[in-house]
């Protein structure tokens, strides 16, 4: 198991954090559909964007739908189990045992710490047995968020978000489980969170629950360049993220192989930065 730890920077708010109307949930590592899967979603055209420090954002018009994943809102995934197993080593997401990472950030004035560790537990979902990752919210030493999320990968690579199990925490007491979900109860379904090969352009569904949890997600770059916590990192996957439920936020996020995300964005509805601060490979 290697080591990789970058400088401690200025505080910081985690990076896979989903936009769902009516509940705060803690981010996802989260983690995009390939357009010839089962999922049947269509790609949509965008252009190429390049390098920089944390990548430019990119301003569709106001008038149009920030991403449209040409589905016509008819999202019906073929999930079939035993289309999945083995490990979760997709080079932009590896969710392997004891893998950790730790973000730290800034996100509408608060000071956040993120935890990410990949469990040695699995869970049922749909019939798939998915790997159990769990997220950790901090803010001044003080934990507001604790989330068990279920990935697994299919037989080609593409790497999948099947629910968590959210609660949050105020003066150290459990207040809320709003957050939690699982596909293929009560109508939620199952979304692509890593495409196996991801394509400029590539417009996918990271989950669905209509009305209440819609993401989408778009690449928009592989060849991305950003200084996060004083590492630079290159040849960077650079996705757009976005929720028609609450249209005004948009982030950005970006992706190193063999680690996974290493910064957030948000570039659009708000402020906020969240930056990788510390990595522990599994195996």
């Amino acid at each position: 198991m290697s080591s990789h730890t970058a400088p401690r920077p200025a505080a910081g708010r985690l990076t896979a954090r989903r936009h769902t109307a009516g509940r705060n949930t803690a981010p996802r590592l989260h983690a995009t559909l390939v357009a010839a899967l089962a999922v049947g979603l269509a790609t949509s055209a965008c252009g190429d964007s390049s390098g920089g420090d944390a990548a430019a954002p990119v301003s569709p018009p106001a008038t149009a739908p920030v991403i449209d994943p040409g589905d016509g809102g008819r999202y019906a995934p073929d999930v079939d189990p035993g289309d999945f197993g083995g490990p979760i080593d997709n080079p932009y997401l590896p969710l392997l045992p004891g893998a950790r990472w730790v973000y730290e950030g800034t996100s509408d004035g608060e000071v956040e710490r993120i935890e990410v560790v990949v469990t040695d537990r699995r869970r049922q979902v749909m019939g798939v047995d998915a790997v159990v990752v769990r997220d950790t919210v901090t803010v001044g030493g003080e934990r507001v968020e604790d989330t068990y999320d279920w990935f697994a990968q299919d037989a080609d690579g593409n790497v999948w978000y099947l629910g968590e199990a959210s609660t949050e925490y105020e003066d150290g007491q459990a207040v809320s489980t709003d957050g939690s979900w699982e596909a293929g109860v009560d109508g939620a379904l199952p979304g692509i969170v890593m495409p196996a090969e991801p394509t400029v352009g590539q417009a996918y569904r990271q989950e669905y629950d209509e009305g209440d949890a819609e993401d989408l997600a778009q690449v928009l770059a592989l060849d991305g360049r950003a200084t996060v916590a004083g590492e630079t990192y290159g040849e960077l996957l650079v996705t757009r993220e976005w929720n028609p439920l609450e249209p005004a936020t948009v982030e950005e996020k970006s992706y190193a192989t063999g680690i996974g995300l290493v910064l957030e964005v948000v570039t659009a509805g708000g402020e906020g930065r969240v930056e990788l601060v510390g990595f522990t490979s599994g195996g």
